[in-house]
């Protein structure tokens, strides 16, 4: 079979458009590659904090001629072959350019980890990219001419984006959903099909304009786009009609304040700092947040960030006596903090990644532990333990052995008094949706909770897109939950967020700063996705399936 044969039938529009199009059908080799890495990396654009959905149009719709172009006469196992290394070159470009941030977290010591630093900004996207590749594959299996390939393209995408966030203990930063997920109108849909049905809508809207190019008709190179511009309207248009006209009411009695120290991460984790920043703390503490209001007279609970402490200041009496000075009686100190337990059969200390609530007493209240670790950098993968420690190779928080994870089976509502229960998360964990709220516990269901609380220390990242994109998906797991998010970062973004998304109160990244809020109120319906999980979107994943394995046979 010829290259020329290899092309869709449906090459007939005319134009610079279809030229364009037809070129990158025909690239080859390294070129072929390269415009898949490259068209990757602008789709990067589409995502917090820049926003821009064009640059996912145009990622997508070079996605699409490139595996037109990915037919070969040598079987379908080649054409699937090429259609992969297509797809993780994309994927290749999309990480890199989305995620080259996280170079940043190795030059904070830089004599222990710059020679890691390719590791994390070449070699991490460069194996995610693997799902990219899979997911290319998959659309190819399903290919046809035609509007038929925009539903396989979402299909083979949505798969790898879910495949992402679940695998290995899974990533799902920059899910190509949040392309959708950070416009308030459109991330609405959300508390129907969480992000990976926004990812689904998001492909197919971006993807759409792609049979332009191609159709060879008026109606074949139209009907698609316009089909995407219906679709994005009735999304804008649902998010108008479910966003209330006035602010989400408040929980009466509840006064917060967030306490940004924005500490240098270089400092941060020192344990000669210790004073200095306990006393930075408490300073910050007393602080009012507006000229007309004085100390703590004012509030209710007061929240400090992830890893407060380059201590364990549950076993620091002299630390725990200071704060609870500084507590008038009836508040309470939420708090990020390491926390130390010797169980009996082992022996030595297990160092768990915590939130700690304290109150004037002092009284150690209800705590919670991190559940979902973070790879490298709080804990050495099994596997690799033993071989990277003899090379003297550790992760970025220096704690003996790495932290243990808290007890997924047993995770818990965190209780504190005077605010309604809580699903706690440390740091990255508010970007897994549908693990915020536990489901099991060892007294049985947990209470609903009334807000999500997300304690987290970005200063890892400087003043970088990371932490906007952090700060952006965990907004959006308060619209698929119908929950309250309170978010308290050492340098930022700090921020209330009301059950729909939208922004009550924050402090902006890299100011040092106290935030005082009130606490909206959940919605009294818990949301769809809070009910059914991913259910809604493996329906219309099949359903997509469905469509381009019909549209595939129409043209067999």
């Amino acid at each position: 079979m010829s290259r020329t044969e290899a092309m869709p039938a449906t090459m007939a529009a005319p134009g610079l458009f279809a030229l364009v199009a037809q070129g990158v059908m025909l690239s080859a080799g390294w070129r072929r590659l390269a415009l898949a890495y490259g068209a990757g990396a602008v789709g990067a654009l589409a995502m917090p904090p820049f926003g821009a959905l064009p640059a996912l149009v145009v990622a997508l719709c070079v996605a699409v001629w490139l595996l037109d172009g990915a037919t070969t006469g040598r079987g379908r196992w080649q054409t699937l072959r090429k259609a992969g290394l297509i797809g993780w070159a994309w994927g290749f470009g999309y990480l890199t350019a989305g995620l080259w941030w996280l170079g940043s977290a190795f030059l904070v010591e830089a004599d222990e980890f710059a020679w890691a630093l390719p590791l994390g900004v070449i070699g991490l996207p460069a194996v995610l990219g693997l799902f990219y590749g899979v997911g290319f594959a998959l659309a190819r299996l399903v290919w046809s001419p035609g509007a038929g390939r925009i539903f396989a393209l979402a299909f083979g995408l949505s798969t790898c984006e879910w495949l992402r966030g679940h695998l290995f203990t899974g990533f799902p930063w920059n899910t190509l959903g949040m392309a959708l997920g950070q416009n308030l109108w459109l991330m609405q849909s959300a508390a129907g099909i969480g992000l990976y049905g926004l990812t689904l809508l998001a492909v197919l809207v971006a993807a759409a304009p792609a049979t332009f190019a191609t159709g060879a008709t008026l109606r074949a190179r139209l009907g698609p786009s316009l089909a995407a511009g219906f679709v994005l309207a009735a999304m804008a248009f649902h998010g108008l009609t479910r966003l209330p006209e006035g602010p989400d009411a408040t929980v009466p009695g509840i006064r917060l304040r967030l306490v940004q120290p924005n500490l240098n991460q270089d400092v941060k984790f020192r344990p000669e700092n210790r004073a200095d920043i306990l006393d930075r703390y408490i300073e910050l503490s007393d602080r009012a947040a507006a000229p007309d209001r004085s100390g703590l007279t004012d509030v209710t609970h007061v929240i400090w960030p992830e890893s407060a402490f380059p201590f364990l200041i549950q076993r620091d009496p002299d630390a725990l006596a200071r704060i609870a000075a500084a507590l008038p009686p009836g508040k309470h100190l939420i708090t990020g903090a390491a926390r130390a337990d010797t169980p009996p059969e082992v022996g030595r200390p297990h160092f768990f990644n915590s939130i700690l609530t304290l109150a004037a007493g002092p009284k150690l209240g209800d705590t919670y532990d991190k559940v979902h670790l973070v790879p490298f950098g709080e804990y050495l993968p099994a596997f690799l333990d033993a071989s990277l420690r003899a090379l003297h190779i550790r992760q970025f928080v220096a704690v003996p052995g790495g932290f243990t994870p808290g007890d997924r089976a047993h995770q818990r509502i965190l209780s504190v008094p005077g605010l309604p229960p809580i699903a706690a998360t440390i740091c990255y964990e508010a970007i897994f949706p549908g693990a915020i709220v536990p489901e099991a516990s060892p007294n049985g269901p947990p209470p609903v909770p009334g807000l999500i609380l997300n304690l987290t220390n970005d200063a890892w990242f400087g003043d970088t897109p990371g932490p906007r994109q952090h700060f952006a998906q965990a907004r959006l797991r308060a619209v698929e939950e119908g929950l309250p998010l309170v978010r308290d970062a050492n340098t930022g973004i700090s921020a209330v967020v009301d059950a729909h998304g939208r922004i009550t109160a924050s402090l902006p990244l890299g100011v040092e700063g106290v935030l005082d809020a009130d606490l909206p109120v959940r919605l009294e319906q818990r949301t769809v996705y809070a009910r059914f999980g991913d259910a809604p979107f493996w329906l219309l994943l099949g359903l997509t399936l469905l469509l381009a394995i019909a549209a595939r046979r129409r043209v067999a």
